[in-house]
């Protein structure tokens, strides 16, 4: 039976409370990172705060910046019939851990013939708006949809990063959870206590006719601001949150396109051989002659996050370049 929590929360407390509400479900939930139990902090963001207080050190281990080390353990723990959760504190510090994600949890279960699965959890944060520069804050999630055996989500909300994550917690195997540094501590709709949102199924924010805008994580909050101004021009947009970019809702995708004709699609991530490529190469294929104009794509400048401030904020995708593309794909 679920019980309601408080009416608003932000993600880091909903990230906090899905940790706390899976160890106390299963035994086998174990968590380690960098500074992650309460005597180092609870966590530099805080999101793993009052666990090792409550499971105790056994459960939530703080560890040495070894990233190679703490995936390396979380897959082994995870052979070895644990459920780890594995912070790795930024994203773009998962590349020093890429031999262990990539070769070893993502393809266990193929070079076993399915007899071996790795439940295993990296959650890891990213995103510009700090002025951290080039090696803190990319979105590096194509690469990781792009290899077989991984599950790749990135919530919006609160209420997503808590179900996607107790989903991810329970499912058999890995899966890389993206956070977003600038939504860590903005409110939003809480989460119901035990509810889960399932991997691989996006969900329709607004209902549209005229053109379909497809987001995730961040950008997600721009895109419906976007289509809030749209709808005082007698503009219709229909607003698809993906929520999981591996597997990847084409369905509600496909549907909408079909229904509206004109779609764009804006991540954070760098538009070059990213996820909105690999959208508009599946409906171009799929709704050849259906659709109305090109599928659009908005993302970052191909290029390291900018240290300077007035060059951050050129670099990622606004509202403004949002709504150019919508412009263009109505005409």
């Amino acid at each position: 039976m679920t019980t309601a929590s408080p009416k608003k929360m932000n993600t880091a407390q909903a990230i906090n409370l899905a940790l706390h509400d899976a160890m106390e479900l299963d035994a086998s939930v174990v968590v380690l990172g960098e500074d992650i139990a309460d005597g180092q902090g609870g966590g530099v963001f805080k999101c793993t705060a009052g666990l090792s207080a409550k499971y105790g050190t056994g459960r939530v281990k703080s560890t040495p910046i070894a990233e190679q080390a703490i995936v390396g353990a979380a897959v082994g723990g995870a052979l070895a019939g644990l459920r780890p959760v594995a912070e790795i504190m930024l994203m773009n510090f998962t590349t020093v851990a890429m031999d262990q994600i990539v070769n070893h949890a993502a393809k266990l279960r193929f070079m076993t013939g399915g007899q071996t699965h790795v439940p295993l959890v990296i959650r890891t944060t990213t995103g510009a708006g700090f002025g951290t520069g080039g090696q803190h804050a990319d979105y590096l999630e194509a690469w990781f949809a792009h290899t077989a055996g991984l599950k790749v989500v990135a919530p919006a909300t609160p209420a997503d990063a808590y179900g996607l994550l107790l989903s991810c917690i329970f499912d058999d195997d890995p899966c890389i959870f993206i956070e977003n540094l600038p939504l860590y501590f903005q409110p939003g709709e809480a989460p119901v206590r035990g509810e889960r949102v399932p991997i691989g199924k996006a969900k329709v924010v607004q209902a549209g006719r005229d053109i379909t805008l497809v987001s995730y994580s961040r950008t997600l909050h721009d895109v419906i601001a976007v289509a809030k101004g749209l709808e005082k021009e007698g503009i219709s947009a229909e607003v698809i949150d993906l929520r999981s970019i591996s597997p990847l809702d084409m369905d509600t995708i496909r549907a909408s396109a079909a229904k509206t004709g004109r779609v764009v699609v804006a991540h954070e991530a760098q538009v070059d051989f990213g996820v909105g490529a690999e959208i508009a190469a599946r409906l171009h294929k799929e709704l050849f002659g259906v659709l109305k104009a090109p599928v659009a794509r908005v993302g970052a400048a191909r290029s390291p996050v900018p240290f300077s401030k007035p060059l951050e904020a050129a670099f990622v995708p606004t509202k403004e370049r949002i709504l150019a593309a919508v412009r263009e794909t109505l005409n």
